[in-house]
């Protein structure tokens, strides 16, 4: 059957469509993106602003045309934290689904935590053993460990890069002392969580998934995307070291003539790369691996868990 998910998230709506059924892998057949950047549309009080409310409506919409044309028989539409936390979320999804139809499930950050775990555990197998999974959204960052399909452990922190970017570094490129700020604000929160993981049993493998991580990956010298999802990509915590300082220094316009960086994202990545060094320096990782499957193959994969087989 063709599925279509529909991921709200703070900087896009992304629907991918794929080809599946239960017991098979599912094969991507259409991606479709919208800058939506919900993290900058947020009033003063923490509401989506009218403004936000339109340009989300208006990109479901569209997504939902895109799905129709692209043959979806089932479309499993989610919104993540920018939303899930938004004070007037109940308006802004009621007006969604007035307007389009389309009735967005609100996952929380557990949720969020659990289900790209299973993507990563479902790409690895079980002989990857045990995982630590870390995902860098937009609002939020989410860190899950196990040994199983269900993490044993699963918490999701409010560092998204795009949320960090817009709180925390107002300049471009940002001022020294509000660099500083927020990397001793994004370490202080991670270090709040490590405790409960470092009960665990140390991972066998480190694992991330999430577009900051695939940028930061490739900027360090990781294959492109044309090399295909197969091809083997990672990232060390000495080379993103080496280049936090350097990406501080640069204004976003120079960050987007990076390998692999986007411009949409390009102002956002330094507040990706500062917590995704925190992560791996507080969790004492010095090599991570990349996961082409996350979130979004997650939803798809449970919604296949729960279809009788053929």
């Amino acid at each position: 059957m063709r599925l279509g998910v529909l991921d709200v998230g703070s900087n896009t709506v992304h629907l991918l469509v794929v080809d599946a059924h239960p017991g098979a892998r599912p094969l991507p057949a259409y991606s479709h993106k919208a800058a939506l950047k919900l993290a900058e549309l947020l009033e003063a009080d923490g509401s989506i602003s009218p403004e936000g409310v339109e340009r989300m409506t208006a990109t479901v919409a569209e997504a939902l045309e895109v799905s129709e044309e692209k043959g979806v028989e089932a479309l499993l539409p989610f919104a993540t934290s920018a939303v899930r936390e938004a004070a007037n979320a109940e308006h802004a999804l009621g007006r969604v689904a007035e307007e389009t139809g389309v009735k967005l499930e609100v996952l929380s950050g557990a949720d969020e935590a659990r289900l790209t775990f299973l993507a990563v555990r479902r790409w690895f197998g079980w002989s990857a053993g045990r995982l630590l999974v870390l995902d860098i959204g937009g609002g939020s960052l989410e860190i899950a460990y196990g040994l199983d399909e269900d993490p044993d452990a699963a918490v999701s922190l409010p560092l998204g890069a795009g949320r960090l970017t817009a709180g925390w570094l107002p300049g471009d490129p940002p001022d020294a002392a509000d660099v500083r700020a927020l990397r001793r604000h994004v370490r202080a929160e991670i270090a709040r969580t490590v405790g409960d993981f470092n009960r665990l049993s140390p991972p066998d493998r480190v694992v991330a998934t999430s577009k900051t991580f695939k940028q930061l990956a490739r900027m360090a010298g990781a294959p492109r995307s044309v090399d295909g999802p197969y091809a083997q990509r990672g990232l060390s915590r000495t080379c993103l070291e080496e280049w936090v300082p350097k990406l501080a220094a640069m204004p976003a316009e120079e960050r987007a003539g990076l390998p692999g960086v986007s411009e949409g994202r390009a102002r956002q990545l330094l507040a990706g790369a500062l917590v995704a060094e925190a992560a791996m320096d507080l969790f004492r990782v010095d090599e991570l691996e990349i996961c082409p499957w996350a979130l979004r193959e997650g939803v798809i994969l449970r919604r296949l868990d729960r279809l009788p087989a053929l």
